[in-house]
């Protein structure tokens, strides 16, 4: 059967998205660091493109809140200050607890075993003292219970919250203790799961939001 006339082949992404793309990966992995100038120059002439793609991707970017435009003087990497990082934490612990408190009331036991083997992961992660696939095992825990939700607005929400705090979130865990910590917390968050205690599955997600603030906190004192 033929495709329709009016139906036109799905495009690939533009160039722009591609490369902003490629940015947001470097920025999350602090191969561009916070602060740091970007020399668009010389990232055009790394991809072999003219610097019309490029300023597309920073300005997608730049809505995102992940780089900052300034006149006359370029475009740099977001850099979170204190007093983003305390508005942040509070809105996030909030949204993600609503999630948790969702996918508690609506779990069921195949969803509960899933949610168990990704816990058996951070185990395993944690004795190995493997921050990077900890952090991977974590944002998967974090994403299944935001699936179970079932609310996509509020996955939303939680998704463009979480953009900004991938800038500085990882760093937290390579704090002595703090990955032995954020794994009790999510003990106690499996085990009000297990009991379908939903008032206590938000309980213990909010505390474990705000908890990995204070670890950041306690990460800036010392540098």
């Amino acid at each position: 059967m033929n495709a329709r006339d009016d139906e036109k082949p799905l495009a690939l992404p533009a160039l722009y998205e591609q490369v902003a793309e490629r940015l947001r990966a470097r920025i999350y992995a602090h191969e561009l660091a916070p602060g740091a100038w970007i020399d668009e120059q010389a990232l055009a002439d790394e991809f072999g493109i003219s610097r019309t793609p490029l300023r597309e991707a920073l300005k997608v970017l730049a809505a995102e809140g992940l780089v900052v435009l300034k006149p006359r003087r370029g475009c740099y990497v977001a850099q979170l200050s204190e007093r983003d990082l305390d508005e942040i934490f509070p809105v996030l612990a909030l949204l993600e607890g609503h999630a948790a408190e969702q996918a508690c009331r609506r779990l069921s036991s195949a969803d509960f075993a899933r949610l168990e083997a990704l816990h058996a992961e951070l185990e395993r992660h944690a004795a190995a003292h493997d921050t990077d696939r900890f952090f991977e095992a974590n944002q998967a825990f974090h994403n299944a219970l935001q699936s179970l939700a079932g609310n996509r607005w509020l996955s939303q929400l939680i998704d463009d919250t979480r953009k900004f705090l991938k800038l500085t979130r990882r760093d937290s865990l390579r704090l002595e203790g703090r990955i032995e910590q954020s794994l009790a917390e999510h003990r106690q968050l499996l085990a009000a799961l297990a009991r379908r205690d939903a008032a206590a599955v938000c309980q213990a997600m909010q505390a474990h939001i705000l908890s990995g603030r204070a670890a950041l906190a306690q990460l800036l004192t010392q540098s």
